[in-house]
């Protein structure tokens, strides 16, 4: 069977194989962008530095949060600067040394989490055509909500029968954190040299270090699970989520109450889980899937960054007076009121892009899940059909930025460290940490569009002039 869409051609063979063919012109483009043919991050000697760099700053930020009411302490002089690192490192073997109990919740978590992706009920979504398949799509088993809220009952349980109390979360924070390097380190080596072995790797540099950073495989899979959608939302986000529930937890037996505060971390996290869970069929139509390739990149910071960065500020509000970080009702207002508009904003968005994108390509169905926003699908949007074969979007949030997703994420990020005002600086490090990534990605992906629609994307600038934020950047 034969149709049509736009300027591409969408086959469907005997055996269900979906092969979406763009114009001669996107050929070209696509052959030259599934190439390597530059450095990235500062190229070899960059990405060492990223890898070494990044887990140091992990321990640091936590030894200063937990041991030193959250400043940021250095050596008072140069003499002693030994000193101040011999502490640094008793910290860390001591209180963050990789237990067998740690290792035993964390690859728990995993071995369950992996279970309940191959055996639950799920939508089967089609991803975008992916040129180095020939530009055949790959099916997506999308049962992350079943998964997530099986994952909850199971804590729910275990904490109230006793044999897993959410407190011990927060309690071994350090002892996880470091097993969840191990692994995170452990699979981005043990991907790149199965991927090398087996003779899949793509868009390949040659450098070792370089290749394992960014990654060699494009489409990893177990069965019917992609490991890389599954490890972009069941572990780090689950984590996240757990993370704050403990807190809640911690507050709650230590005080008799939760704070407006962690209330407001749990809230937070949860709207984010819930989001990628319920979205999920909107995944694979993302450059995470469709072209980002899974290495230390992505592999590091979803086992062990994301759950073990991003959430400063619920540790900090476990172990701390809650007088310290008490607001006014107006400010609390204030506060829960800019996570909910920036969610709506990010969300809708975020449904906008992944379902135009499914109506171009002709697989677009509703799932019925909680909570489907209004604005989430745009009726006949306009947009700029290219060259490529592609259509850019130029309705929606996205008439006003190219990445209206991006700013209303940075803000939600950014109210992780308001919630515990200016008490420490440590749990803004998400949000400053963030909007560097996001204009380094944003600096790739419109890049890489210059190339791939050429006068096209002129002219999809011209009417969506703003980066990020409409009439100021």
């Amino acid at each position: 069977m034969t149709s049509k869409s736009g300027m591409r051609q969408r086959i469907v063979s005997s055996n269900g194989t979906t092969v979406v063919t763009p114009s001669d012109e996107g050929r070209k483009t696509d052959h030259l962008l599934d190439k390597h043919d530059q450095y990235e991050f500062g190229g070899p000697g960059g990405v060492v530095a990223i890898m070494t760099g990044f887990p140091t700053l992990m321990y640091y930020l936590w030894i200063c949060l937990v041991f030193y009411d959250g400043q940021l302490v250095r050596p008072d002089s140069v003499d002693d600067i030994q000193p101040f690192l011999q502490r640094m490192w008793a910290h860390i073997s001591k209180d963050a040394s990789p237990n067998a109990y740690a290792w035993k919740v964390y690859s728990g978590l995993i071995a369950y989490e992996l279970l309940l992706a191959w055996i639950m009920p799920g939508y089967m979504q089609e991803g975008l055509p992916v040129p180095s398949l020939g530009y055949k799509t790959l099916m997506y088993r999308c049962n992350a909500t079943f998964c997530v809220y099986a994952t909850m009952i199971t804590a729910a349980v275990l904490h109230i029968s006793g044999i897993f109390r959410m407190t011990e979360i927060i309690d071994n924070f350090g002892h996880l954190m470091t097993v969840a390097m191990i692994v995170g380190f452990g699979v981005s080596f043990g991907m790149y040299f199965l991927t090398i072995a087996t003779g899949n790797q793509i868009r390949m540099s040659g450098n070792f270090v370089y290749d394992v950073f960014m990654g060699a495989c494009l489409n990893p899979r177990v069965g019917p699970i992609d490991l890389k959608m599954w490890l972009e939302v069941r572990i780090p986000w689950v984590i996240v989520f757990f993370m704050s529930v403990s807190g809640a937890c911690k507050q709650y037996e230590q005080f008799g109450y939760v704070t407006p505060n962690m209330a407001f971390m749990c809230l937070a996290t949860w709207l984010y889980l819930n989001a990628c869970a319920k979205g999920e069929e909107c995944i694979p139509q993302t450059w995470d899937m469709f072209h980002e390739k899974w290495g230390f990149l992505v592999i590091f910071w979803n086992f062990a960054g994301v759950p073990f960065s991003y959430i400063y500020s619920v540790v900090y509000m476990a172990s701390h007076d809650p007088k310290k970080y008490h607001f006014s009702t107006p400010t609390y207002v204030a506060l829960f009121t800019t996570l909910l508009l920036a969610y709506f904003v990010w969300d809708t968005s975020m449904s906008q892009k992944s379902r135009f994108k499914m109506q171009t390509q002709g697989t677009l169905t509703y799932r019925k899940t909680f909570p489907q926003l209004p604005w989430g699908t745009l009726k006949n949007p306009s947009f700029i059909q290219t060259a490529h074969g592609n259509r850019l979007l130029t309705d929606g949030w996205w008439r006003y930025s190219r990445k209206p997703n991006y700013v209303a994420d940075w803000i939600m990020s950014l109210t992780w460290g308001l919630v515990i005002g200016t008490c420490t600086p440590i749990p803004y490090f998400y949000s400053v940490f963030f909007i560097v990534v996001l204009i380094h990605r944003c600096g790739r992906d419109f890049e890489r569009c210059a190339v791939k629609y050429g006068k096209d994307w002129e002219r999809y600038c011209s009417i969506v002039k703003y980066k990020f934020i409409p009439g100021i950047y």
